[in-house]
């Protein structure tokens, strides 16, 4: 990519797309492509080709997804698995149609198998059944990850599909019903922090309504309380853990150095499983990061873990030898990344 190089952020105002905009415009990079949901639908094809016919992008980073933690992917299965792959089919496709010279399609390493084992290589793939919380989504990465594969093999794209671990960080999903288990474990403690203080008033703005009454209904049902915090499962399960600003530079990477061709062996009959792990490599029980993020933000009441509720895969650790060998490396730790994100939402 050339510092001028027309380069379309798809999904730029989520936790991933916005991260990887400020690292491209961090490094130099001056011909961005934005768009919003209200200006262009990813869903609706005919939108999306035009807009692709008309803008001619040379380089796409397809960072747009509908995500969210398990509650989330268990409740609403359908909205996961046909949102998913209607903005896949329509970016790639026309990635291919406009003759886009590289594209980067970002999945999760929640493709993997529930039981594949640990830590998980690339060459897991498809081996045996799918975290069940979670398959619609997870089948969709896949059909996007074969998509891009087999569209570089028909017709010689050069589409690079990299899976990251679970992320976090300043742009997340901090609902507490529907996002990810650090975001959401984040602003209960926070707001647990703020109760303990006395501080209403702050809770009330920060559940958007004016009611202090239902405000505290509010954290009640959500196991938020002046002495302690529910947290769903046992707290056994093991999580890996990537601060988004390194993934956005891992992404940048892979679009400066490699290519199609570098992700699998030359004569090989059969060519599959050409994606990239990213992550950190290390992982931590849910019950060590739920202490961690006490420590973080300051509370002083007990944790309490009800065990009554799903615990999804025990564990998932990507084995990220590949991306080493390709020479990038993680830069925050888990600690850093969590005080980093803390700081800039919250306080």
């Amino acid at each position: 990519m050339q510092k001028d190089s027309k380069i379309y952020v798809v999904g730029h105002r989520g936790l991933v797309g916005s991260a990887v905009y400020t690292e491209l415009q961090n490094q130099g990079y001056t011909n961005l492509l934005i768009k919003t949901h209200k200006e262009l639908d990813l869903t609706q094809q005919e939108r999306v080709s035009a807009f692709f016919a008309k803008e001619q992008p040379e380089y796409v980073f397809l960072c747009a997804a509908k995500v969210g933690g398990i509650l989330a992917n268990n409740t609403y299965r359908a909205e996961f698995i046909y949102e998913n792959l209607a903005i896949q089919n329509n970016i790639i496709h026309n990635a291919y149609m406009s003759g886009v010279k590289k594209m980067l399609f970002l999945g999760s390493t929640c493709i993997y198998p529930k039981n594949a084992p640990q830590p998980i290589c690339e060459d897991a793939l498809l081996t045996s059944e799918l975290e069940y919380t979670n398959e619609p989504y997870a089948i969709a990465k896949i059909a996007g990850l074969k998509m891009c594969e087999s569209y570089n093999l028909q017709y010689g794209t050069n589409f690079i599909c990299a899976m990251p671990t679970n992320l976090y960080g300043e742009n997340d999903n901090f609902d507490l019903q529907n996002s990810h288990v650090l975001p959401a474990l984040l602003r209960k403690f926070h707001l647990a922090k703020l109760l303990q203080e006395g501080r209403i008033q702050e809770i009330v703005k920060n559940l958007n309504t004016n009611d202090e009454k239902e405000a505290l209904q509010s954290l009640q049902r959500f196991g938020i309380s002046v002495k302690s915090i529910e947290i769903w499962g046992s707290g056994n399960p093991k999580r890996e853990f990537l601060y988004v600003q390194d993934l956005a530079n891992a992404c940048v990477f892979i679009m400066q150095h490699l290519d199609f061709k570098d992700l699998y062996i030359q004569g090989n009959k059969e060519i599959r499983n050409t994606q990239i792990n990213i992550g950190t490599g290390e992982d931590i029980s849910i019950k060590d990061l739920a202490y961690l993020i006490k420590d973080i933000v300051g509370f002083q009441g007990e944790i309490c873990f009800d065990s009554s509720k799903p615990d999804g895969t025990m564990r998932k650790l990507s084995d990220v030898s590949k991306i080493h060998s390709l020479g990038w490396k993680h830069t925050y730790s888990l600690k850093e990344g969590i005080l980093k994100t803390y700081q800039n939402v919250f306080l």
